[in-house]
């Protein structure tokens, strides 16, 4: 309700703006007529007067409009004043100048050009590329330690130098959910092996520990067409999805497929 009033109070202001000023026009019009009355003239008057204010626009000489002084171009009847002397198969050439806003834009480059030679190259004001991209690595480097300084982020860390087994019920519950998602349509629902390897044998082809798991998942095999999990999972993922997977070791699963790489001592 106060916003509707306020708006009322807004609407009325400006119509009380506008009668006003149409009311001052008003009585400019009366005290000019009052003070200098308008004589009424005869019809043969009024045409004289026309034919006359006429002539003097006519002779009155035009300004050029902005347009026309920005583009740099001439009006059409001053063309007789700037054709040039020689002509072909009577062609004749209009001596028009550059127009001002490409002459402008023209030395505005070449004055850009030298302040930014002497500011980066000369006096060493502004870093260049290669110095950006090597401050904004640096930065990058620090915000990621920074990150994995944090408390809780600890988890980030992990990796296929440190990675360890576990064997928590909580961590092979959560790699059994990873493994029906990423990994069972090429190994099967119980790692049985499919266009992957068995994985529940002792038999690996990329090494069976942890820390071979881990890196194996991690960058994929792509020459086998295993994809690369790094961008997917999480570092705390992937060793729990390696923990599940050694935690199958031994279940013999109906269908198993026969046996591949080298015996995992």
């Amino acid at each position: 309700m106060t916003d509707m009033f306020i708006w009322a109070l807004l609407i009325t202001a400006v119509l009380l703006l506008a009668v006003s000023m149409l009311l001052l026009k008003v009585i400019k019009v009366y005290v000019h007529e009052s003070l200098n009355p308008t004589q009424f003239a005869t019809p043969e008057e009024k045409r004289l007067r026309r034919i006359a204010a006429e002539k003097a626009e006519i002779a009155r000489p035009k300004k050029p409009s902005i347009w026309l002084k920005l583009m740099g171009l001439r009006p059409i009847a001053e063309e007789k004043d700037i054709v040039m002397e020689h002509q072909f198969d009577g062609i004749a050439e209009l001596d028009n100048p550059t127009p001002a806003w490409f002459m402008v834009l023209f030395y505005g480059t070449i004055i850009f050009a030298i302040i930014y030679l002497l500011s980066y190259h000369v006096f060493g004001l502004g870093n260049l590329q290669e110095e950006e991209y090597a401050i904004e690595l640096r930065q990058a480097e620090d915000a990621k330690i920074a990150f994995l300084q944090k408390p809780g982020s600890a988890a980030n860390k992990i990796n296929e130098n440190n990675v360890e087994q576990s064997k928590d019920a909580g961590v092979l519950t959560a790699g059994a959910g990873l493994f029906k998602t990423a990994c069972a349509p090429c190994h099967g629902e119980h790692a049985e092996g499919l266009v992957g390897p068995n994985l529940t044998d002792e038999f690996w082809i990329h090494g069976g520990t942890v820390k071979n798991i881990f890196k194996t998942i991690k960058y994929g095999v792509p020459d086998k067409g295993m994809i690369a999990w790094e961008k997917t999972l999480k570092p705390q993922q992937i060793a729990d999805l390696a923990s599940y997977i050694i935690s199958l070791k031994g279940t013999n699963p109906a269908g198993a497929k026969a046996p591949q790489g080298v015996k995992q001592k």
